[in-house]
């Protein structure tokens, strides 16, 4: 395997435990809204996000090529 994908798993398990180990209830305020969730929630939320993001902006850079 090529050391990215190595990267990627080990930094997959770091996110994982992570999250895992970050349960308690929190705040969280975007503009005006105030809404209480589970933080790993949260941190699931913003890493799917965040991987979202990449592949978008993965996905463009190879088009123009």
């Amino acid at each position: 395997m090529p050391p990215r994908v190595w990267l990627a798993l080990v930094l997959s398990v770091l996110a994982l435990v992570f999250i895992l180990q970050n349960r308690q209830d929190t705040a969280i305020r975007l503009f005006t809204m105030v809404i209480t969730a589970p933080l790993w929630i949260t941190l699931v939320a913003c890493t799917a996000i965040g991987l979202l993001i990449g592949v978008l902006i993965g996905r463009g850079g190879r088009k123009s090529r």
